[in-house]
């Protein structure tokens, strides 16, 4: 079983930074597209940045300029620095994988979440 786990979360004060990341286990022969999202209270989940194997990165507009995401394709793992934080940035993070091959040759489809981690901006 593929699994996610991020870490990282906490609280910060505006303008501060945090770094999160996360961690893919489970036998994992190679993953497509790496990526966070997020969720603030009474939301719905939005997406915020991936990234490619190759290092191709997509940024939602509102954290271009503020967050860097990066990935490790040999640890399976992939960070995103948040600096300049907002109140407006407070949710719950969730890393996410998608396109994850299995070395037993198993793929999965549908995209692979981990549990989320809290992060919370004070103004």
């Amino acid at each position: 079983q593929v699994q996610l786990v991020e870490s990282g979360g906490g609280l910060v004060q505006a303008g501060g930074s945090l770094r999160l990341s996360c961690a893919a286990s489970g036998n994992i022969l190679s993953i497509n597209a790496m990526g966070w999202y997020r969720q603030a209270p009474g939301k719905q989940r939005e997406f915020v940045a991936t990234i490619t194997p190759g290092g191709t990165t997509n940024y939602r507009d509102f954290v271009k300029g503020r967050f860097t995401i990066s990935r490790d394709n040999a640890k399976n793992t992939v960070t995103l620095q948040m600096n300049s934080l907002k109140p407006e940035d407070t949710a719950v993070y969730y890393c996410a994988a998608l396109g994850v091959r299995k070395l037993t040759g198993q793929a999965y489809t549908s995209t692979i979440w981990g549990q989320g981690t809290q992060v919370t901006v004070s103004s």
